[in-house]
């Protein structure tokens, strides 16, 4: 499957800037619509290290209501959490009514990582692939609406992307010892990652394949995917669309007010 997908697809930052605040204003109120209307939603990122999910959660999550979001990171299980059933931390994490969740990382570390370098035999990693089924059926069940994104980028782009964080003095810090040995493993995660796809891809709670070479191109993707997800589950109780004629720069306008009224507060703060 991977191989096929087509990794050249390109959006230009300006074009993406310019539909960003529709996009993050739709969201906002189809966030609200299914806080009204009871509805929860799990939203999944997983993908290569260095392919861009970490940007596209904060855009996503920019300018959601706090209230009605959660976003984890998910590390590796601590001591204690292995003393329960696997996926026990995660039921912990499951969304109230109404409540959105967003996992960088999620459960899927259990067919990944812990696969490849906990050396998983077969039978164990295609066990907690059944687990999985069954956990997000009970969700989706209970009303849940469930997207999952697997961000996605060549062995090529990803040593580049490495190179260019591991120079800047910025951003060495995010490169770890353990993302270049992944990146050594690619292949042996492309088939790792094939296999996830084939056991959990459902009609209840789909994959969606982010070609991420492109950042732009990626967080538009994830934008126009959660939207039109949340607009079919919400059905006659979505909120209207703005008007066709709605001016972006007057969205541009409100959205670039938000932003000096958060810089003026944090001033007043550091001078408090």
């Amino acid at each position: 499957m991977l191989e096929n997908i087509n990794l050249e697809k390109r959006l230009s930052r300006d074009e993406y800037k310019r539909m960003l605040p529709s996009l993050q204003m739709r969201l906002y109120e189809l966030e609200k619509a299914c806080w009204d209307q009871g509805v929860p939603s799990v939203i999944v990122f997983e993908g290569w290290d260095g392919s861009g999910k970490g940007t596209a959660i904060s855009a996503l999550s920019q300018r959601l209501d706090p209230r009605g979001f959660r976003l984890y990171s998910t590390q590796a299980p601590r001591t204690f959490e292995q003393q329960h059933p696997w996926l026990w931390r995660f039921w912990l994490k499951v969304p109230s009514r109404g409540e959105m969740l967003i996992f960088d990382h999620s459960w899927y570390g259990r067919m990944l990582d812990e696969r490849i370098d906990l050396k998983l035999s077969e039978g164990e990693w295609r066990r907690a692939g059944r687990d999985i089924l069954d956990f997000e059926r009970m969700l989706a069940d209970d009303g849940a609406s469930i997207l999952k994104f697997f961000f996605h980028i060549s062995k090529k782009e990803q040593k580049k992307r490495f190179k260019a964080m591991e120079a800047d003095p910025l951003e060495s810090w995010r490169l770890r010892k353990e993302d270049w040995e992944h990146h050594k493993k690619y292949n042996e995660y492309v088939d790792a990652i094939e296999e996830m796809f084939e056991l959990t891809d459902t009609d209840f709670a789909p994959w969606v394949i982010v070609e991420a070479t492109s950042t732009p191109f990626a967080c538009r993707k994830v934008f126009e995917t959660v939207i039109a997800s949340l607009e079919r589950r919400l059905g006659a109780s979505a909120p209207p669309q703005l008007d066709e004629g709605a001016n972006d720069a007057d969205l541009r306008e409100v959205m670039e007010s938000l932003e000096g009224q958060d810089a003026r507060d944090a001033r007043s703060k550091s001078q408090a």
